[in-house]
């Protein structure tokens, strides 16, 4: 059964999740190219769009080559929560996702990303006045729980629902653990089996197989794919063919690796220009190329590189 946000529906129920330093809209477009039925943006701060900080306008950019594109808000305020929600609405976003999963410190010690999950009654508010804002689907990403003390999923999918969110992705970790250990699918069919909306899987998705496994175990209405994307915008093709047919297509050759690696260097360094690009292809390419042969000879060399003739000399000469 096809995902459905608000009217619109997806060609596919594999999600690209938003990642901070590596989401952005060269890698999104790879990812739609190669079956991604949507992305979400890297995670945007509600407070620098009201301050007007002019690095929030690279994190939004959008082509409408990528297919929809929700955008991800970060904030613990509900009032800005909302005016930002209101003000961004008539963007090319397909939808305005709320980050309450991040587990990073600087995030959580300011009372945003996963550390809402410690205080429900604020969590509500913001999505209560997001979704009255704003007539675009909101949708809200979360984890298991805070720790092992607070394991709230089920409650918080419960609150997000009520409050109007179109759909729920849930991480199957908690913010203590952040992407140790293995992720609890447990979870996820706990709040498939306790909400209506569409209940989204994360978490340990790094095969074909895994995607399909999720679906069958939790009931969940799509995957969402973080990691296992990193270097491998391959995986959304792979699962999409798995689930349609059995049958998982081949592992790109080391040439199709290379011209992406090659086609994700140009992509950015005409985003961003060839400095900013070829820094950032450091750890593209590390993702890339792992458990390759000379993948750690790759990895030193890479960091010497500044140009894309640089980096396309480097590859001839360890990728033939």
């Amino acid at each position: 059964m096809k995902l459905r946000l608000g009217d619109r529906e997806l060609n596919s129920n594999i999600i690209l999740a938003p990642m901070a330093g590596v989401t952005d809209l060269p890698f999104r477009l790879l990812c739609h190219e190669q079956g991604a039925g949507m992305a979400v943006t890297e995670m945007v701060s509600a407070k620098a769009i009201l301050y007007k900080n002019k690095n929030t306008k690279e994190l939004m950019a959008v082509n409408p080559a990528e297919g929809p594109v929700a955008v991800q808000l970060f904030g613990s305020d509900p009032e800005i929560m909302a005016e930002i929600a209101a003000q961004i609405e008539d963007g090319p976003f397909a939808a305005i996702d709320v980050n309450m999963g991040c587990p990073v410190p600087k995030i959580v010690n300011n009372g945003e990303g996963s550390a809402l999950m410690k205080d429900i009654k604020l969590a509500e508010k913001i999505l209560t006045s997001m979704v009255k804002a704003v007539k675009k689907p909101v949708t809200v990403k979360f984890r298991k729980g805070f720790n092992d003390q607070c394991l709230n999923a089920v409650e918080f999918a419960k609150m997000a629902e009520s409050s109007g969110a179109a759909w729920v992705a849930v991480h199957g970790r908690t913010r203590e653990q952040y992407y140790s250990g293995t992720a609890d699918w447990e979870v996820i069919r706990q709040v498939k089996e306790a909400v209506k909306i569409p209940v989204i899987g994360n978490g340990d998705i790094f095969h074909a197989q895994d995607a399909a496994r999720m679906m069958q175990e939790t009931g969940c209405d799509g995957v969402m794919v973080a990691r296992g994307a990193k270097g491998n915008p391959w995986i959304f093709r792979e699962i999409r063919q798995y689930l349609e047919t059995g049958e998982i297509p081949p592992r790109p050759s080391t040439e199709e690796i290379r011209e992406m690696i090659l086609r994700h260097g140009r992509m950015l360094s005409e985003y961003k220009g060839e400095n900013v690009a070829m820094r950032e292809m450091r750890s593209h390419m590390a993702w890339y190329t792992k458990g390759m042969k000379h993948s750690a000879s790759l990895r030193c060399e890479i960091n010497q590189v500044e140009t894309l003739e640089g980096l396309a000399a480097l590859l001839d000469g360890c990728m033939v």
